[in-house]
This record gives C-alpha cells, structure tokens and sequence, in this order.
C-alpha cells in the first residue's frame, strides 16, 4: 500500500508507527483476549493507559507540579463554553483576543453566558498577523484573557506569549506538542486532539489546581472543571481508545527527541514550504504576514481562482491530500503537523516548484 501525502488540517495524519501498533494491538491488547474498546474504564488494563497517557504528556510538556491535566470530551467546541461558565461571573468581564474564525467562535459562546471585552484584533487585516502587544487595549481587570495560539484556517500563529494583566487561557488545538512551552503562564489551555496528538475524541485540558479550583460552574456539575479534577477525568466513561492512541503519540514523541526535537523538525517542514512561496516571483502568495506564518498550517494563493483548481486537482493526482483551503476563504492550505513526514514537504515543495515553472507567464499583479 502506498501511503497518502496527507496534509489534512484535522483530523490529520498520524504517525505511520502509531498506527502499525494500534494495529496490531487492536483485538488483542497485552493479551486480555480483548480490544482496548472492550474493556472496563475502571479496570487495572484502561487505568494503566490512562495514568501513563497523563504522566508522558506531563513529562513531553514539562507540566508543573500546580497544573492537572484533564482528558474531556466535546471537542475545543465544548471549552468555547466550558470556560466561561466556570471563570466569567456576574459582575466580572472576560478578554479576548481575535486572530480568526475559532477565536471569534470562542467570544461569541463567551458572549451568551456573561460581558467580554474584545483587547485586540487583526480582522481589519483579514486576519493575517497576531496582534503587537503595543496595540492592546488595558487587559486589567479581566477574569481571564483569551487567545488562539494557532489559526489553521489563517495560517498565523503566535510564536511568543507576552505578559498579560489576567490569567491566560489558551487554545491550543492545532500547535499544542509542536514546541516547548511555559505552562506557568497560563492558567488554563486546551486542546482537541485530532492535529497533533492523535485521534478525534479527545480534549487535552491542563488547567492551574488553584485557580481552577477557586472557581465553580453552578449551571451544571458536568461542565465544572473541578468535577473532573477530583475524579481523574473518569467522572463519566472517557474515550478509552482516542487516549489509548494519545498515549500511543505521545511515546512517538518521545522518540523524535520530544517538544525541542519536533519543533526543530516542524520549523525546517514551514521554511520548506515559506521559501518556495518567497522565491515564486509571485506565483504563490502568503495569506500570514511576515513574522506571523504559522509553523502549522502554511497558507497561500495562486494567482486566480482557476488556476488554484488546477494546482488542485493535479496534486491530488500526484497523491497530495487535503490542500484545498478552508471552505470560509478558499486558497491553499498545507498542514503539516507534527505526524507529516519531511519527505512528504520536500515532495510538496518539489511538486510547487514544477508548477511553477510551468506557468512562467502568471503572477499576481502588484508583485
């Protein structure tokens, strides 16, 4: 079987190595006889998988000791609520900042359950550059402050995380394991899984104990925090088999060196990618501003609509997978997570470079 080159924004590639394990485990795990589907959330088999899921991401993100890690259910789409109902009370304002279409989805759940306070935003610019702290608004005062880390249908990202005046709560759906952190920034981070971390199903939260456990959800035991807090994540039945592969991931992580090996790795995959864009005599156009291009999502045009369904279709011919833009805007996308070979960026590269070539005459008119 040859394999695809997958560049799909989500659910995305995974490591080949995974899922030659999981496959081989799948109807018989550690020789119980039985898929890890089959089993119990409460017996000695699942409670293995589950603690030692916890205890590699913890060590591959270098969580501190006054952080949890919570496995939850519904998507990032769920914590678009779940945090506001657990931190913006009566009487308090919460912060956000846009720099695309999740971080505007996260504000207008945050708006039907309390008061929000947009401190900054690059939609003018159609959203291709995180905003300069010099532009924010005062962010004092809030109950907490909320930004996108990374913006897949945009293709920006923030490289670094500026000091801020509340508790930073972060989405980190598509960059979360793609380089080290400082998790003592934030108070609260989240992360659905189905980018980097392995398949749809689960929700990575790593939340402050104390800070978490200062607030409660009075609306709903389920949607508090803390009632996951004190029961490990198994205060109802977990997606046993999405973090049995999260684990699965996270031991492949490992082995790539962890979060300083994989960013290595996921900067040269974006320069790849950004160079052949830059040196186009412009063929292909950036949507990310200079500073601000993701490392995860590269995002560009071609010269008009039908040459992009072109491009398209001949790379679909030539096994590239999921390029097509985000329906909302269109262009190009290549995601290129933390799963996505080298080998599959230099043949992508390659593949743009020849296109190129082959349309000597077209560019886009201001460059």
């Amino acid at each position: 079987m040859v394999r695809a080159l997958n560049f799909s924004a989500g659910p995305a590639a995974l490591p080949l190595p995974v899922l030659e394990r999981a496959q081989q485990e799948f109807v018989n795990f550690k020789g119980t006889g039985m898929s890890i589907m089959e089993m119990s959330h409460r017996g000695k088999h699942y409670d293995a998988v589950h603690s030692e899921a916890k205890q590699r991401l913890k060590q591959l993100m270098n969580v501190p000791d006054t952080h949890e890690i919570l496995f939850l259910q519904g998507g990032a789409s769920m914590q678009f609520s779940m945090v506001p109902l657990n931190f913006l009370k009566e009487g308090s304002t919460a912060g956000y900042i846009l720099t695309g279409s999740w971080s505007e989805k996260a504000l207008q759940e945050a708006e039907r359950i309390g008061k929000t306070f947009i401190v900054a935003s690059s939609k003018e610019s159609k959203y291709r550059s995180i905003p300069s702290k010099s532009d924010w608004k005062d962010d004092s005062g809030l109950s907490y402050l909320h930004i996108t880390s990374n913006n897949t249908i945009y293709g920006t990202q923030w490289h670094e995380f500026p000091e801020t005046n509340a508790p930073l709560v972060a989405d980190m759906s598509s960059d979360i394991l793609s380089r080290p952190l400082d998790i003592s920034k934030f108070a609260l981070l989240y992360a659905g899984a189905q980018k980097n971390l392995g398949p749809s199903g689960v929700t990575v939260v790593i939340a402050h104990k104390e800070w978490t456990a200062s607030h409660s959800n009075s609306l709903s035991k389920f949607l508090d925090y803390n009632t996951h807090l004190k029961t490990d994540s198994l205060y109802n039945t977990p997606p046993t088999f999405s973090i049995y592969m999260l684990g699965l991931v996270l031991e492949w992580a490992e082995e790539q060196g962890g979060t300083d090996g994989l960013a290595t790795l996921n900067k040269e995959k974006a320069e790849l990618l950004y160079d052949c864009i830059e040196n186009s005599g412009g063929f292909y156009r950036g949507h990310a501003e200079k500073g601000s291009e993701s490392h995860m999502n590269v995002t560009f045009n071609l010269p008009d609509q039908e040459l992009e369904k072109d491009f398209l279709g001949k790379a679909a011919n030539e096994g590239f997978i999921g390029l097509n833009g985000h329906r909302s805007i269109g262009g190009c996308r290549a995601s290129i997570y933390n799963a996505v070979p080298l080998e599959a960026v230099e043949k992508l590269a390659d593949f743009m470079k020849v296109y190129r070539k082959n349309h000597p005459s077209r560019s886009f008119s201001f460059q």
